[in-house]
């Protein structure tokens, strides 16, 4: 089977790499280079030449704060896209494996885990058009798999781990905001759990949107003070500040732990925890 990743050079993307090296299935990886899923002759072309029987789609705009001065670019990666990849899925009978956000909820007052069939309130415009990626392919009618993650992290590319790996390292001081809580999501673990689902044909007749994060809760503060012990750089005194503090363009949500019941129910696929999934990461890093 023919299954074409796109956004292959990014974080989860370049996880899919590793997890699919072995696969008895052909894998196609994408970037912009190789394909312009913003164009739909060339997508529709692509898929039609490869016999592309599932996409994973790993490509977004995720710059959340830049995405606030260029929504109409934000738009066209994470929903005008989205749409002609299910598009041309529904036209071959194929299935679309799409990633989405917690970012879709945050405009309503919550506290406790966010489940599927919670009504989305996007606080910003990176939020706002993934919840539009959603809707185009619910309209599209395309087999379909969504699944929501949060506060992605990995060995690759720019991510908040490698960014505090950095500040701990040459601060003394340092503030991060505690007001914000979620669960941060190793994309490793999300590409296994993907590559399981596909590799295992767990998804037919099962569509639909799921949740999948790491397991746990947390501020981005515990975020960055775990992150500080487990690499060792102790020096760094690291405190507590609310979000208003540190101004932002975007508005982030201040809880947006995901419910991954539905997920686990489903593909009994178990999730880790996620200081369990940061160590992990975090060796990798150093080999």
């Amino acid at each position: 089977m023919n299954i074409l990743v796109t956004g292959a050079n990014g974080q989860l993307g370049n996880e899919m790499r590793i997890v699919s090296r072995n696969s008895a299935d052909n894998y196609i990886f994408t970037d912009a280079a190789e394909l312009d899923i913003t164009d739909a002759a060339s997508v529709r072309c692509f898929v039609k030449k490869q016999n592309i029987r599932v996409i994973i789609n790993c490509a977004a705009y995720t710059d959340v704060d830049r995405a606030e001065d260029e929504p109409h670019f934000a738009e066209l990666l994470n929903a005008t896209a989205v749409r002609y990849l299910a598009k041309a899925m529904t036209e071959e009978n194929g299935l679309l494996v799409h990633i989405s956000t917690d970012y879709v909820f945050g405009g309503a007052n919550n506290n406790t885990p966010c489940t599927e069939n919670l009504p989305a309130a996007p606080t910003s415009i990176y939020g706002k058009t993934k919840l539009h990626g959603e809707q185009a392919i619910a309209e599209s009618g395309c087999k379909a798999i969504i699944l929501r993650t949060a506060w992605l992290y990995s060995e690759f590319g720019k991510n908040f781990v490698k960014t505090m790996l950095s500040l701990t390292a040459n601060k003394s001081k340092l503030k991060v905001v505690f007001d914000q809580c979620g669960t941060p999501t190793y994309a490793l673990d999300l590409a296994r759990a993907i590559f399981h689902m596909v590799e295992n044909r767990l998804t037919q007749g099962r569509e639909g949107i799921y949740h999948y994060s790491n397991e746990g809760v947390c501020s981005w503060f515990d975020f960055s003070k775990t992150i500080a012990e487990y690499a060792g750089h102790s020096a760094c005194d690291i405190q507590p500040c609310h979000s208003d503090e540190f101004p932002s363009k975007a508005t982030r949500p201040s809880y947006s732990v995901l419910d991954k019941t539905k997920f686990k129910n489903t593909f009994g696929i178990a999730v880790p925890y996620w200081t369990d999934a940061l160590r992990e990461c975090l060796k990798n890093m150093n080999r």
